[in-house]
């Protein structure tokens, strides 16, 4: 079944095995029938900062509403970022905040400490790269990157991590293991 899938690069620069991995699934997910969009998050103009938090509206850039409209549109996210220092980039982690908003992603309800869930109904795939072995990060630290985008960021909205591939450790890695990765990322793009 064809699915409208949202890919959105979480690394500051597109020219990284982030991009080398978006632009793999891009194109399997594309070519398994797919129709698939991409948010460059390092191409877009946005402040980053929500500055006063939820106190006060902070007008949406140009760029932040198209994103909006743009995973309103998907029934399927990709998120391709990288851990640092044990969580997501700050370029991501400022999407989220500014994008994310009540009333977009979520709602408060009076008397109920749950908000609704306002993204129901898509599901994601998170392709994450890192300089840890993946096992070590599982194991020793607990994952607290991966835990913060599938429960804390995504099932907070709705949106229902199927799948979460680990590369690592990115530093050092030879040619033919990039290569395992990139066909890892195909075969999951072409589902």
């Amino acid at each position: 079944m064809s699915k409208r899938i949202l890919v959105v690069l979480g690394h500051p620069s597109s020219d990284s095995f982030c991009g080398a991995l978006t632009d793999t699934y891009v194109k399997a997910a594309s070519e398994a029938g797919h129709e698939v969009r991409l948010l460059n998050l390092p191409a877009l103009d946005f402040d980053p900062v929500l500055h006063e938090g939820y106190k006060e509206i902070q007008t949406l850039e140009p760029d932040l509403l198209e994103a909006q409209k743009q995973i309103l549109w998907a029934d399927h996210l990709t998120f391709v970022y990288p851990i640092w220092w044990g969580g997501i980039p700050a370029l991501l982690k400022g999407f989220f905040d500014r994008v994310f908003l009540p009333g977009f992603a979520f709602k408060y309800r009076s008397g109920s400490a749950f908000p609704d869930k306002l993204l129901k109904g898509r599901t994601a795939h998170l392709l994450v790269t890192m300089d840890t072995p993946p096992w070590y990060y599982r194991w020793f630290y607990r994952m607290p990157g991966l835990h913060q985008m599938r429960k804390t960021t995504l099932e907070f909205c709705g949106i229902k991590p199927t799948r979460t591939l680990t590369f690592g450790p990115i530093l050092g890695s030879k040619p033919a293991q990039r290569e395992t990765w990139l066909a890892q990322t195909r075969a999951v793009a072409s589902r």
